[in-house]
């Protein structure tokens, strides 16, 4: 969203254009031109908010990548999520009137603030922009509750391939490419999100790439195929696996066909 216009040396931008970024319909009521929101820019590693912080702000994100985290007496770390370009922040802070969560840049940022006290003034006046505004809030539930119905039902493989595949999706949403793409978290980060090691996410991201489902290198994923990774339910031991795709890649060799990853995972 390059709309944004310049007032005392800060980027605001009007209603209309956070209603379009938050992919809702603008309140036809509200004088958009005139209610402006200011943008706040936030270096890689910079905390966006902490727990126990006092709540006052929603943030969305403009452009970049970030993550959320809970953080247990001993300093331990579990990610909640990877808010991007779309995605509000700071709900979990409306309840107590202080954040429960750590928000953290994994890039550089720009996060458009929107005062609640404003907010909620506003959603008094104007009620579509309240029911729009809880629309938005109840999509982010949505998308945490399907994450931890994922997390009890799918394999370790199962929930990297639907973590890849939910990535590329996103990507595709933002309007860059759902084909090939830089990973902002790092394993260990993936891992945490995923109820999953360092060393599992590593393993399975590798046999996916044996396998020709995706290529790696370092923090670039290519998907090679997305229908596979959507209905990968789980991969055999590596010893198995690695005869198994000798043995399908040498009879696809002896007919002079190509053979798909589709197709090795279906002998495997």
């Amino acid at each position: 969203m390059e709309a944004g216009r310049q007032r005392q040396g800060r980027l605001w931008s009007n209603l209309k254009e956070v209603c379009d970024l938050l992919h809702i319909p603008a309140a036809v009521s509200v004088a958009t031109e005139e209610l402006l929101f200011q943008h706040v820019q936030f270096k890689t590693g910079q905390r966006i908010h902490t727990i126990g912080q006092p709540f006052d702000t929603l943030y969305i994100v403009n452009s970049g990548f970030l993550k959320t985290v809970l953080i247990d007496e001993f300093g331990n770390e579990q990610v909640l999520s990877f808010p991007m370009k779309g995605d509000m922040l700071g709900v979990d802070g409306i309840h107590t009137r202080h954040y429960s969560s750590e928000a953290v840049a994994l890039s550089d940022c720009d996060l458009i603030l929107l005062p609640f006290k404003k907010l909620t003034a506003l959603g008094r006046v104007h009620l579509e922009l309240e029911n729009m505004m809880y629309g938005v809030m109840s999509r982010e539930l949505v998308r945490e509750q399907a994450m931890i119905g994922m997390l009890g039902a799918l394999s370790a493989e199962a929930r990297v391939a639907r973590f890849l595949v939910s990535l590329a999706d996103r990507f595709a949403q933002m309007g860059y490419s759902s084909k090939l793409f830089n990973l902002r978290m790092t394993r260990h980060e993936i891992g945490s999100y995923l109820g999953l090691t360092l060393e599992t996410v590593s393993r399975t991201l590798s046999a996916f790439n044996e396998i020709g489902l995706i290529s790696v290198d370092q923090r670039t994923i290519g998907i090679k195929d997305p229908e596979a990774l959507k209905t990968l339910r789980r991969l055999p031991p590596s010893r198995t696996r690695a005869k198994q795709l000798a043995a399908a890649k040498s009879k696809a060799g002896e007919a002079g066909e190509a053979v798909t990853p589709g197709q090795l995972l279906a002998t495997l």
